[in-house]
């Protein structure tokens, strides 16, 4: 049988290599709680040859308590009786040792682990004869090192298989010139295959499935496919309300509005996600800005990307596409036009005013149609320069315009309807579409507003067949008030578009 003696160095190496053998398996989770484990298994046991003792085959039991963190304490006895090489005595040899075992788990069932520890090892009754190599005599101890592998049958009964090195020193008989014993290290290893079974074990279990056992868990109601942290609580890396896992944008920007997929949402399709939009009801088309609001690069009051005429010089009338209009079609665009009803042909200068006389208009004359329009209501009378008294204007009642701008409202479409049958109703008829303020303002900016209004007016009425040398535009901004209240009921009755008769000469 073969033995050998292993330096103290030697044995550190091989411990060495073992346990960073284990400690670089892959740990799975563990699915049981282990408190007890007992054992039984045969031994084989190779001694140094300092001992005199051949190998030989004995048994051991172990008794085990884990530990917090895959921890254990335990102890280990163990009997084989080996006979002396020289003589061929059987020697009884008992070990006792304790050891601490760290275990990797490899499985749900199985782990490897390693472990250290001290040991004290009798060697029963002297050889009778005392000669070089004879062995040791008495009890000796030393330091324990090794690993294993445990193969689960069962959560709880599992197939062991050890490896150990055990390093001590001791007296040995020696025959010299002086006589005297002397004191020697050597090492012993033992390998055993047998098995260990669990007592007071427990399941543990993963409630919602996240890969953090309960007993660890301080989120245990993780949604399902979440991603967690080493505690079990579901991670958000956006911070947007939807886990990491579930969220299908994970890189949404911080204070972006999601979804239940944690996708930002864009109510008015514009680009900017709700939550930084700062004009989230932006017209659908508008090029907007960083922040979501409509650009409006000629500042005629149609966004960019609606405004099919993007370069409208400044303060010329526009239409809903953003086009300025020539009603007169002496090439100076309406709302810049200060003379917007110019006869066709007349050379004007560049504010649209006639170089030489005009001719004189036709007279207004009356109009005494009670037809009705299209909407049912009755076509207003126009006023008639040659009845009794001086003639008064009519106030259309329900025209008005967006606050702040020369856009009409849905609403006053009926009235103007109702508007161009009358004049159609009456050929040759001149009238000046005038359009009143409330005081609120610097007056130069009112008037102006009050020309635009007036211009959007004459050009709907022209939108419906009425000639446009028919339809003299005039803004009055606030300079002819009905009233002097200035309560909101007085400001809006000051607020007004009247039809009149056209000044003569224009």
């Amino acid at each position: 049988m073969r033995t050998y003696r292993l330096s103290p160095r030697r044995a550190a190496w091989v411990v060495c290599g073992v346990c960073l053998g284990l400690l670089a398996a892959r740990p799975a989770a563990a699915q049981r709680k282990y408190l007890v484990e007992v054992g039984v298994a045969p031994l084989y046991t190779s001694y140094d040859g300092l001992t005199d003792l051949g190998g030989s085959i004995g048994g051991l039991a172990r008794l085990g308590v884990w530990l917090p963190a895959r921890f254990e304490i335990e102890g280990e006895g163990s009997y084989s009786k080996p006979k002396t090489k020289s003589a061929s005595i059987g020697v009884g040899v008992t070990t006792i040792s304790g050891s601490v075992l760290y275990n990797i788990p490899l499985g749900r069932t199985s782990f490897a682990h390693a472990r250290v520890g001290i040991g004290s090892t009798s060697y029963g009754t002297c050889p009778a004869v005392s000669v070089t190599g004879s062995g040791p005599c008495g009890s000796t101890s030393g330091l324990i090192a090794g690993g294993g592998l445990r193969f689960g049958l069962s959560p709880t009964l599992f197939v062991r298989a050890d490896g150990v090195i055990s390093h001590s020193s001791a007296k040995v008989s020696a025959l010299t010139s002086t006589g005297g014993d002397s004191t020697v290290g050597f090492s012993n290893f033992g390998v055993s295959l047998g098995v260990g079974l669990m007592l007071g074990s427990r399941r543990i279990v993963d409630s919602d499935k996240d890969g953090v056992l309960d007993s660890k868990d301080k989120c245990p109601d993780t949604p399902p496919g979440a991603l967690v942290d080493r505690n079990g609580c579901p991670t958000d890396s956006d911070k947007d309300g939807v886990y990491d896992g579930l969220d299908r944008c994970p890189g949404t920007q911080a204070g972006v509005r999601v979804d239940g997929n944690g996708c930002p949402v864009d109510s008015d399709k514009d680009g900017v996600p709700d939550g930084v939009d700062r004009c989230p009801d932006t017209p659908a088309g508008a090029a907007v800005d960083a922040d979501g609001c409509p650009r409006d690069s000629d500042k005629d009051g149609v966004p960019d990307g609606i405004d099919r005429c993007p370069d409208t010089p400044a303060g010329a009338a526009v239409d809903q596409l953003g086009c300025p209009g020539d009603a007169d079609g002496d090439g100076v665009l309406d709302g810049l036009d200060r003379c917007p009803n110019t006869p066709p042909g007349t050379r004007v200068n560049a504010f649209g005013c006639p170089l030489g006389e005009s001719g004189q208009q036709p007279q207004i004359k009356p109009n005494i149609d009670s037809a009705r329009g299209p909407t049912g209501r009755p076509t207003p009378k126009l006023p008639s320069p040659t009845g009794p008294g001086a003639p008064q204007p009519i106030v259309l009642t329900g025209v008005g315009f967006a606050p702040g701008s020369a856009r009409l409202t849905p609403q006053s479409r009926p009235v103007l309807d109702s508007v161009a049958k009358a004049l159609l109703a009456s050929p040759n008829q001149h009238v000046e579409i005038a359009v009143h303020t409330d005081q609120a303002g610097a007056p130069v900016a009112l008037q102006h507003l009050s020309q635009l209004r007036a211009e959007a007016v004459r050009r709907y009425l022209i939108s419906r067949q009425v000639p446009f040398q028919w339809l003299t535009a005039k803004g009055y901004g606030g300079a002819e008030p009905v009233t002097s209240d200035t309560t909101s009921a007085g400001k809006a009755q000051n607020r007004r578009v009247e039809i009149r008769p056209a000044p003569t000469g224009q």
